[in-house]
């Protein structure tokens, strides 16, 4: 199976720490978030992986091409954002005709994929995605799903002030070939999967509950929070020669100083 991690976000709720790195290598622990994507991914059996870039692009690629996982990895820059739709649109060749996973690199996830996988094969009739979904404390920030009785997604919320409800949309999603039909006939040049795809999908959208940890990285505060909660951290991630390193360092050091000076609090509103 093949997968799209989508990491061309700006990251503008984690300044200052997306001054110097993009999101989706956030350290957590002492490696960068999209790291524990390719250990999971890689490590389920997935034969390649396309990751798109726009902000910070070439720290991205710096940092994947020294990963061990670089010769399976396409990188995808994107001049100009396209969507969270767009870019699967844009790559819609090379996953053809398989069902394969799409999920937003900013989040930090432990969960099989192999489990996702076997949870889709058994969908009920009709349905075409599988998304992953997870509870949260902030329902309000999320967009949250109320299932039928077949654990298929009956009504969605995205982002609204009083959400019924505490399970929330993980950005995970195995998506079949009738999913990219429907995203091939809207007009919009940029369409965003959350806000365009999932409400025309609702009532086809079956659903896998992740219940060991799931949270999005998307501010400091939830960066700081999982540098203590993520349950593995570095235990289950291979160490992958100097490239993290040689980021970190990268301008004199630069960018491991400002790291640092994040994690202690200074002028970032985070305190340990």
């Amino acid at each position: 199976m093949k997968a799209l991690l989508l990491a061309a976000g700006l990251g503008t709720r984690l300044r200052p720490m997306t001054n110097v790195l993009p999101k989706c290598l956030a350290p957590i622990g002492d490696r960068p978030l999209l790291e524990y994507w390719f250990a999971n991914l890689f490590g389920a059996g997935f034969e390649k992986v396309v990751v798109n870039s726009h902000y910070l692009s070439d720290v991205v690629h710096s940092y994947v091409a020294g990963t061990e996982w670089s010769k399976d990895i396409v990188l995808e820059f994107e001049p100009e954002l396209l969507g969270t739709a767009g870019t699967i649109r844009r790559h819609k060749d090379f996953f053809g005709k398989e069902a394969f996973l799409v999920a937003h690199a900013d989040n930090l996830s432990l969960f099989d994929p192999r489990d996702l996988i076997r949870r889709h094969d058994s969908r009920p009739r009709g349905a075409v995605m599988t998304m992953m979904t997870f509870e949260t404390s902030a329902p309000s920030t999320c967009g949250i799903v109320s299932l039928d009785e077949n654990a298929v997604v009956a009504n969605f919320f995205e982002k609204v002030a009083d959400p019924p409800g505490k399970l929330a949309n993980a950005a995970v999603y195995l998506l079949e070939p009738e999913v990219v039909t429907l995203i091939d006939e809207l007009t919009n040049p940029h369409p965003d999967f959350s806000t365009e795809v999932i409400p025309a999908l609702t009532g086809k959208i079956y659903t896998y509950h992740n219940d060991r940890f799931h949270l999005d990285i998307g501010t400091l505060a939830a960066w700081s929070e999982a540098q203590t909660t993520f349950p593995c951290l570095r235990k289950e991630v291979p160490v992958i020669g100097d490239s993290w390193s040689q980021i970190l360092d990268r301008n004199g050091g630069r960018v491991r100083r400002a790291i640092d000076e994040i994690r202690l609090g200074r002028g970032s509103g985070v305190a340990h």
